[in-house]
C-alpha cells in the first residue's frame, strides 16, 4: 500500500505538476518510497525537457528495470545524434523483452512501468505500431492505457481511444487517472460542448496543494474551443507565468492571440518566439508546411504584366 506522501506525489505527476516534483527532496535511500519517488522525479524532469538533470540523479549501476528504462528514455530525449537515439531505443526494446521472462526480476508495477516508458519512447520516435504492441492494447495497467489513448488521439482515432476508456471502466476504479483520460478524450472530441473536460480541470485547479500549468493550459484550450477567449487568455498567461517557455501553453497563447485576445504585433511576437524556441512543435510544423504549399501554388499562377497606361 502506498504511503500518503507517495500517493500525493503520484497525483501530482498524473496532473502534470512536474515543476514542484522536479524540486522535491528524495526520501532516504532505505525508504520504500525512495525508488518510486525517484522515478516520478526523473520522469518529471524529462517532461520539463531537462533529461540531463534526470540522468544526473539516476544511478548508473542499478539492476532495477524501471530505473534502467527511465534512464534509457532520458538518453533518447537528450541525444541529438540519430545513432545514439536508436541505441537508447534498442535498450528499451531489450528491457521490454527481458521483463517477459519467467525468471525476470522486478515487481509487476516496475515491469508495467518499463512498458509505459518504452511505449512512450517508441511513440515519440514515430513508431506507433511498436508503441501499441509494447504497451499492449488489452493491458490492465491504467497508466499504459493513458498512453495508448494519447497515441490514438494523436493519430485521429478517437473511436479507438473511446474503446480503451470504456474497456478500462470495467476493471479500473474511479481513479483520478481514469477521469483525466475521459477529460482528454472529451477535449479532442468536443463531447457535451467540452463541459466535462472543463469541469474536471476546474475541480483539480481548485485544490490548494496543486500547482499545475499543464491543467491551466488544458482549461485554457477548452475555453478557446468554447469561444471563451478572454477567460482562456487569463488561464494561458497564468500557465506561462508558472512555467515560462512551456511549448503547449505558448502555442495555445498564440492561437488565443489570433482569435483576438492580443494585439496583432503581440501575436506575431509570440509566434516568432514559438517558432524559434520550439521549431518541432506540431503547430509550427503545420503552419510552415501550409505556408510552403501556398508559395508552391502561387508559383503556378504567374502575375500578368501590368497593362500599359496611356497618358
Amino acid at each position: 500500500m502506498e504511503s500518503s506522501e507517495l500517493y500525493h506525489v503520484k497525483q501530482q505527476f498524473i496532473l502534470g505538476a512536474h515543476k514542484p516534483l522536479s524540486q522535491l527532496p528524495l526520501p532516504a535511500e532505505g525508504s520504500p518510497d525512495y525508488v518510486p519517488t525517484l522515478l516520478y522525479k526523473a520522469r518529471s524532469l524529462i517532461a520539463l525537457n531537462d533529461p540531463k538533470t534526470a540522468l544526473e540523479i539516476l544511478p548508473e549501476d542499478t539492476e532495477n528495470v524501471a530505473l534502467k528504462a527511465v534512464s534509457s528514455l532520458a538518453r533518447y530525449v537528450v541525444e541529438n545524434d540519430s545513432a545514439a537515439k536508436e541505441a537508447a531505443l534498442e535498450e528499451l526494446r531489450d528491457l521490454s523483452v527481458e521483463i517477459e521472462g519467467d525468471d525476470a526480476e522486478g515487481s509487476p508495477r516496475e515491469k508495467a512501468l518499463v512498458r509505459v516508458l518504452a511505449g512512450t519512447a517508441f511513440a515519440r520516435a514515430g513508431e506507433v505500431e511498436e508503441a501499441l504492441e509494447t504497451l499492449g492494447t488489452e493491458t490492465e495497467d491504467l497508466e499504459a492505457v493513458a498512453v495508448i489513448v494519447q497515441i490514438y488521439l494523436s493519430i485521429n482515432r478517437s473511436d479507438l481511444a473511446k474503446k480503451q476508456f470504456e474497456r478500462s471502466k470495467r476493471w479500473a476504479e474511479d481513479d483520478l487517472l481514469l477521469q483525466l483520460i475521459e477529460s482528454n478524450i472529451g477535449l479532442v472530441t468536443g463531447k457535451d460542448s467540452f463541459s466535462n473536460s472543463q469541469s474536471f480541470y476546474t475541480e483539480q485547479l481548485a485544490n490548494p496543494s496543486m500547482s499545475s500549468p499543464h491543467l491551466l493550459t488544458a482549461r485554457g484550450v477548452t475555453r478557446l474551443l468554447r469561444n471563451e477567449i478572454q477567460e482562456a487568455k487569463s488561464d494561458l498567461e497564468e500557465a506561462l507565468e508558472q512555467q515560462k517557455g512551456d511549448a503547449e501553453a505558448l502555442a495555445a497563447y498564440v492561437v488565443a492571440g489570433g482569435l483576438g485576445a492580443l494585439k496583432k504585433d503581440e501575436t506575431e511576437e509570440n509566434w516568432s518566439r514559438l517558432a524559434s524556441e520550439h521549431p518541432t512543435h506540431p503547430l509550427v510544423i503545420d503552419v510552415n508546411s501550409k505556408a510552403q504549399e501556398f508559395d508552391q501554388l502561387l508559383e503556378k499562377f504567374p502575375v500578368p504584366p501590368s497593362a500599359l497606361v496611356s497618358v
